[in-house]
């Protein structure tokens, strides 16, 4: 099995996704901080998608174009099922990328990444919860772009001891060409790991909207540590 052939993603570099996931003013706040480089994804998180749909989706895609040639948005449908029409709607609204659970139904998986490669998106796959990560993508017709190895808010949140599943990037690395992202770290010590360990992506999202005032001096820090 190989990626897909239409990827809008480079698998030469290494990204640093930041993900937005309250209004439409701290969007609008956050992107004016951040620098001009092709190394940044934007994330429309779960929560902004739900809240402002895809007019939210197309608002980021604007939003970031007007610093950047070709801007990079990764919708974060968290798709369970009626893959077609939720690609569907994100590719409508200009995304590059979106993506699904590793929870969801085999049958959504296919749909999914063949949704979004007919789409020309990349099709990222959300392993969050799930214990082996190589079961389901050996139970793919077609492997995504992207695998995205996830603790959650909730996890983090209330079990500090549940750690980022990095262990995970060399087994799954070992049988398959295909980018590893990284979320549910937020610090440049996580990052470092993160990118130590050959993650692709790393997502950031607390950092950014807890120290606003330092927003660019954190990014630039974080792309110092993926280059």
């Amino acid at each position: 099995m190989s990626i897909h052939t239409k990827s809008k993603i480079d698998y030469r570099k290494a990204y640093l996704q930041v993900a937005l996931n309250n209004s439409l003013e701290d969007a609008k706040n956050i992107i004016s901080l951040l620098p001009e480089s092709d190394r940044i994804i934007i994330e429309a998180g779960t929560p902004f998608i739900k809240q402002y749909g895809m007019d939210g989706v197309k608002y980021l895609v604007d939003l970031w174009g007007t610093k950047v040639s070709d801007p990079y948005i990764v919708a974060d449908l968290k798709t369970m099922d009626r893959a077609e029409a939720e690609v569907s709607m994100v590719a409508e609204a200009g995304a590059s990328a979106a993506i699904a659970l590793g929870h969801a139904p085999i049958e959504t998986l296919n749909s999914f990444v063949a949704e979004c490669e007919k789409r020309g998106l990349d099709a990222m796959i959300d392993m969050m919860n799930v214990e082996y990560p190589l079961t389901v993508l050996t139970a793919l017709k077609k492997i995504p772009a992207v695998v995205i190895l996830h603790r959650g808010v909730d996890e983090e949140k209330f079990n500090k001891e549940k750690q980022i599943p990095l262990h995970e990037i060399i087994r799954i690395k070992g049988r398959y060409n295909i980018m590893i992202s990284i979320a549910g770290g937020d610090t440049q010590r996580e990052v470092q790991r993160s990118i130590f360990n050959d993650a692709d992506i790393v997502v950031v999202w607390k950092s950014v909207y807890s120290e606003e005032d330092n927003t660019l001096d954190i990014i630039n820090g974080f792309l110092k540590e993926i280059k």
